[in-house]
């Protein structure tokens, strides 16, 4: 009987719908190079992403920080400061510039716009493999 491939599940915020398909595509649906399946959850509105972080389970979150009415860096301070365990955060800035807001926000990685996808997924396996530490801001030339 084979045994069922690891699964590791990314919350995906944004309210743009392309942003989600080119962060999916990007990404892959592969987290290693042991197979490790990576389950989306493709949430479109600030009210779905604080509901989802509550019910656990998410592995990685990553946020877009260009979002209308609720931005993925005022999210993301959100549940750093209200989620118990807050699962790190990878946050899509609008420019190599904004590190700094993404610092403020306390996302645990930072990966600015246009995206490289190349070094997205390059973040997305580091986060997932423990590789980043709670409360240290990698930005995409420190990877």
């Amino acid at each position: 009987m084979a045994t069922a491939a690891p699964v590791r599940t990314i919350l995906l915020y944004s309210d743009d719908s392309s942003v989600r398909e080119t962060v999916r595509g990007a990404v892959g649906s592969v987290a290693d190079s042991a197979g490790t399946v990576i389950e989306w959850l493709d949430v479109a509105t600030h009210a779905e992403v604080v509901r989802r972080a509550d019910l656990g389970g998410i592995d990685l979150m990553i946020l877009d920080g260009e979002a209308d009415k609720a931005g993925g860096m005022g999210v993301c301070r959100q549940l750093k400061n209200e989620i118990f365990e807050c699962p790190p955060v990878l946050l899509l800035t609008g420019r190599p510039q904004d590190a700094w807001l993404a610092s403020w926000s306390l996302a645990d990685v930072a990966v600015p716009r246009p995206i490289d996808p190349i070094e997205l997924q390059r973040a997305v396996r580091r986060v997932l493999a423990g590789e980043v530490v709670d409360g240290t801001v990698l930005h995409v030339a420190a990877l």
